[in-house]
């Protein structure tokens, strides 16, 4: 697969400014507003001093930001691969569907 020009937006790292984390990792999760910021979750378009494109993240908390990108621990009872799988999925989907009712993202034919 060739390199894809990486997808990022302003409004989009912008508009997690006092969202509520998506994440939410019981066991981490502050449950607060004020650090919450877009992050990047793993996936096929990051690798080696490339973060992933702002499609594939999720409005995360400090402590949930902390626990995503290793310089926390996961959890024991969260600490494994479905799991955190299972956590990232739903903030994605989380994410997106609250930058669509911001009226950051628009999708054809959709009417909130």
């Amino acid at each position: 697969m060739l390199k894809a020009t990486r997808i990022e937006s302003k409004h989009v790292r912008q508009a997690a400014k006092g969202e509520h984390c998506t994440l939410q990792i019981v066991g981490a999760c502050s449950g607060g507003t004020e650090t919450t910021v877009l992050a990047h979750l793993p996936d096929e378009s990051h690798g080696m001093s490339r973060k992933a494109d702002d499609l594939s993240a999720a409005f995360c908390c400090s402590a949930c930001h902390d626990v995503l990108d290793g310089r926390r621990r996961w959890p024991e009872s969260e600490d494994r691969a479905d799991v955190k799988q299972f956590y990232m999925r739903r903030a994605q989907t989380r994410t997106l569907r609250r930058l669509v009712e911001l009226g950051v993202v628009t999708i054809k034919g959709v009417k909130l």
